[in-house]
């Protein structure tokens, strides 16, 4: 009846319709239970980059429609939405995650999801990579956009100020490695930053590839192949690992798949061929031939099998990498015990490829977690075949019979070398290895064979000062291909002390031309080195006291003096201090009571110095003292009453009380134009003084102690005396070519070294010479010696392109006598006239015009050239240009460092003028490289200043010129 009365009642049947609406909605949030709503990841205007990987939750096999319950908003409700799948090929797995905005402003992101990680990929099949997630879908708005990227799923999102959205990801696969969301550009940066990462490995890697290759084409050794397969495998794991083959050719995400287990097959198989060709393994045992053999064929099938299944090829693949670094390690220690000299080289890049793949084995189980370690064990595999490159090298390029009679010679001339204690140093260049027999290492305290391999190890423990100068000396005989290498260096032995070695060796070249080894001795002369340096000491230092000699002494007083004029505390004092009554004590108590006592005079002047003092023994009983520590008249005064005292203590000698007492004199620098010997000078005056009043007593100098004419005449006879016993000496400054910066010539300077006032400047006894009878001789002399000089230079390097200028200082010079001294110079030297010029002053001209004319005219037909000196600071007249015969000009120094905006319309002028003339111009006084470059470009000639160059003496000179034209000399 029941049944029967059911059509009958429609009002029942809408009931029992909404029953079922009712169990089926129940049922549905049932099978939703699981898809709870995800706790929000709050975000920040700061944040860079967040990890979501554990903060989402992983949905699989839920269907085409998924509901999930949205995480809490501002207001505290939680929704529920539901999602279905946009691609037909959706598996039902979903992926949600929740985000919050807890800034006060709108924040864009990137969600990323790489296709491949490296990380936690599994050892046994391996996920070798595919697209992640299909899509995105807000709880709010629409679906998220995504950006095109060929190795990642990334989407940007906005998230408005205070809002919490959940995200449910359509997956393409039920696994999700890792997810990240990104702020743009750090994520562009990050992008960028390993791309350029990637590009240099690449390069590398590709270079060595090709490397690799041409050897093997250059030398056929059975390594080579090897190396270079192994290199080639690496170059492509490499292409794909870091998505450079997506930008050759278009692949799919299971193609790439296909294409990551090739590569690591490959490098598995390569990496075994070259274990077994470079140890040689069919040496040792047949089986073991055959066995790589299978193991090879095994894993060239792989191959295929990698096209239909890529994660088992790529687990056998990774297994058969583990068990060939287990079996090469053993091999290495079996055949290293046999000395097998190919295994012991190989341990370091073994240990290598050991440390490589368990770095590799805790990546791929995910116990080493991070966005680095894949491109480092990229980078990795690159190191391994750097190494393996350098092995093979050494082995495919050593041995032969030349090299090996050339080892025999090298055994010989190390016996014949040991009873002289030489060494035997050997170079072998083409591999770059030193050996030195016996080694060196363990004469300076190191570790035997610490100075054998690359020669650039020996570079840390050479002096600094030595290094660049070792460096290229090396370079030099490398790039000139002759020669010998005799060369002197510093090396640091264990216990920090310096030894001089000196290397002389020769280059033995191959039959391409290049130097393959260099062999010679190398020898210790340190004893040399320290009795020179023992023999310089003496030289500039007294023997009894260790003080400076009167040499070094002036030295320092003139640098003193150098920095006086711009500094406003340094003013210093000098001291002549005298002891009284010396020789008594010498007469007395002997020659060895008197030095004791000066010694004990020395340390108690000492103890009364400051740092920036100088104390020196001038003569027997004389002292000197450069006083800068105090300037101030009063506190000087102090100084040197406490010197008097402190000589006046009692000295007690063989029970015997010497008490003595000293003459000082003061001269303070009071004028800039004061020098070191002058001043010297007039502290002894004022000690002289306090002497004759009696000594022990202390005397600053006063003008009226020196007498101008007395000076000028005690300069006159010295002068005089000079020229016969030849105290004067000619320099030499280096005049330059200015366009190209070649030397041309040199200006030749007078120098006059007295034995008490040390060196004079011409300045000084110029003048006196021109006011006696002594300037003729000066400028027959200064004539003489630069022509003999010039000769001499000739005569050691051969016809050089160079000219001399000699200066003639004196109007009365300009006569018939010097037009015959020049033709006697001429006739007698045999130098060629175009070489030497004379160089006059405007007014030296102007005291007798046609008589200055005449006479220049006869030399000038001579050959001889002719400069007008210091143009720009006389008369300046251009008819003196056309009057005289002169062919150089030469600006004054003024002149071209002229300050004013002017200088340089005026130089461009007379430039321009004087090459018109056809004249040669010499600009004096170039400061910098700028100006001379300006002055270049004017078209001036020549440059002569201390940029170029200072003044050196002939032998200086010679040297110069032996190393800037060395093939001049004829045979």
């Amino acid at each position: 009846m029941i049944v029967s009365a059911v059509p009958r009642h429609p009002s029942f049947l809408r009931r029992i319709v909404s029953l079922l609406a009712m169990i089926a909605c129940l049922i549905c949030m049932t099978a939703a239970v699981g898809a709870r709503a995800a706790e929000p990841v709050k975000i920040s205007r700061d944040g860079t980059a967040l990890d979501l990987t554990r903060t989402t939750d992983i949905y699989a096999n839920q269907g085409e429609a998924f509901q999930v319950s949205t995480a809490a908003g501002a207001d505290g409700i939680r929704r529920r939405i539901e999602v279905r799948a946009s691609s037909p090929t959706h598996q039902g797995d979903w992926a949600v995650f929740a985000l919050s905005n807890v800034s006060e402003e709108q924040l864009e992101r990137v969600i990323v999801a790489p296709h491949f990680r490296l990380v936690n990929s599994q050892l046994f099949w391996p996920d070798l990579g595919s697209q992640r997630i299909i899509s995105i879908t807000p709880s709010e708005g629409f679906a998220l956009d995504r950006i095109a990227s060929p190795d990642a799923d990334v989407f940007r999102i906005t998230l408005n100020p205070g809002s919490t959205i959940t995200f449910v990801a359509e997956l393409a696969t039920p696994s999700l490695p890792q997810i990240y969301l990104w702020q743009p550009d750090a994520y562009k940066d990050t992008v960028n930053s390993f791309t350029l990462y990637r590009g240099i490995v690449l390069g590398i890697a590709g270079l060595l590839a090709v490397f690799l290759t041409i050897l093997f084409v250059v030398k056929g050794t059975s390594m080579l192949p090897a190396a270079a397969a192994l290199a080639w495998a690496v170059l492509a794991y490499i292409c794909v690992d870091f998505g450079f083959l997506d930008k050759l050719i278009t692949i799919t995400s299971s193609d790439q798949r296909i294409w990551r287990a090739a590569a690591e097959v490959a490098l598995a198989s390569s990496l075994v061929i070259f274990l077994f060709t470079y140890l040689n393994l069919n040496r040792w045992h047949v089986h073991l031939g055959y066995a790589t053999l299978a193991w090879i064929v095994g894993l060239v099938l792989l191959g295929g099998v990698a096209v239909y299944d890529p994660s088992v090829a790529s687990g056998i693949a990774r297994l058969s990498l583990a068990l060939t670094a287990s079996v090469g390690i053993l091999l290495i220690i079996y055949l290293g015990f046999n000395r097998y000299d190919r295994a012991i080289l190989l341990v370091p890049t073994w240990v290598l490829i050991l440390v490589w793949l368990f770095g590799g084995w805790l990546t791929v189980t995910g116990r080493l977690d991070n966005d680095i370690i894949q491109p480092a064990l990229g980078g990795g595999l690159v190191l391994i075949v750097l190494l393996i490159g350098f092995t093979v090298m050494q082995h495919a390029f050593a041995g032969g019979a030349y090299q090996q009679g050339l080892f025999s010679d090298l055994e010989r001339q190390s016996l014949a070398l040991t009873g002289s204690g030489d060494t035997v140093w050997d170079w072998d260049v083409a591999r770059d290895r030193v050996v030195t027999t016996p080694d060196i290492s363990t004469r300076l305290g190191l570790d035997f064979g610490t100075m054998h391999g690359p020669v650039r190890n020996w570079l840390p423990r050479l002096h600094p000062d030595d290094r660049d100068r070792f460096r290229a000396t090396l370079d030099v005989l490398l790039e000139h291909r002759r020669g010998r290498l005799n060369h002197e260096f510093r090396i640091r032995a264990e216990d920090g002390h310096f030894h001089w070695l000196q290397i002389r060796a020769r280059p033995v070249l191959g039959s391409d031309g290049e130097i393959i080894r260099c062999v010679g001795t190398i020898i210790d002369v340190t004893e040399q080195k320290n009795s020179i340096e023992r023999l310089l000491q003496d030289a500039l230092h007294d023997n009894l006291t260790g003080l400076p000699n009167r040499q070094i002494f002036l030295d320092r007083l003139q640098s003193v003096l150098a920095l006086a004029p711009g500094s406003e505390t340094v003013r210093p004092t000098v001291m002549a201090i005298d002891i009284d009554r010396y020789k008594q004590v010498n007469d007395s108590l002997g020659i060895a009571a008197g030095d004791n006592i000066l010694i004990a005079l020395t340390r108690r002047l000492r103890r009364l110095l400051k740092p920036q003092d100088t104390l020196a023994r001038l003569s027997g009983d004389e002292f000197g003292l450069i006083l800068v520590s105090e300037h101030d008249p009063a506190k000087v005064a102090d100084f040197a009453d406490a010197i008097s005292k402190a000589i006046m203590v009692p000295i007690n000698f063989a029970n015997r009380e010497i008490v003595l007492t000293a003459s000082i004199g003061l001269a303070s620098w009071v004028d800039q134009q004061e020098n070191a010997a002058g001043l010297l000078a007039d502290a002894e005056l004022a000690m002289y003084r306090a002497k004759r009043a009696g000594g022990s007593k202390v005397e600053p100098f006063r003008p009226a102690f020196r007498s101008t004419t007395t000076d000028r005449l005690q300069i006159e006879t010295d002068l005089r005396r000079a020229i016969e016993r030849r105290e004067l000496s000619m320099v030499y400054q280096p005049i330059i070519r200015l366009k190209d910066g070649e030397l041309s010539g040199f200006e030749a300077l007078m120098r006059w070294d007295h034995p008490k006032r040390g060196t004079i400047p011409p300045s000084e006894f110029i003048p006196i010479a021109e006011m006696s009878d002594l300037v003729g001789a000066l400028g027959i002399f200064a004539l003489d010696r630069a022509t003999a000089d010039l000769m001499a230079w000739q005569t050691q390097t051969g016809e050089l392109p160079l000219f001399v200028s000699v200066n003639l200082s004196s109007a009365r010079l300009i006569n018939a006598d010097l037009y015959n001294d020049v033709r006697s110079l001429l006739q007698k030297t045999q130098v060629n006239p175009a070489q030497l010029k004379l160089e006059l002053t405007e007014s030296m001209m102007m005291e007798n015009p046609e008589q200055a004319r005449l006479v220049l005219a006869k030399i000038r037909e001579t050959g001889i050239g002719l400069a007008l000196d210091d143009f720009g600071t006389g008369y300046s007249s251009l008819g003196h240009l056309t009057q005289f015969p002169f062919d150089t000009i030469k600006l004054d120094k003024s002149l071209v460092r002229d300050a004013t905006d002017k200088r340089a319309v005026l130089l461009r002028s007379v430039v321009a003028m004087a090459r018109g003339l056809d004249m040669s111009v010499i600009a004096e006084g170039v400061e910098t490289d700028d100006d001379a470059t300006e002055l270049a470009k004017m078209g001036c000639h020549y440059g002569q200043s201390y940029l170029f160059g200072p003044p050196a003496a002939a032998d200086a000179v010679m040297r110069l010129l032996k190393e800037r034209f060395p093939l001049t000399k004829r045979a």
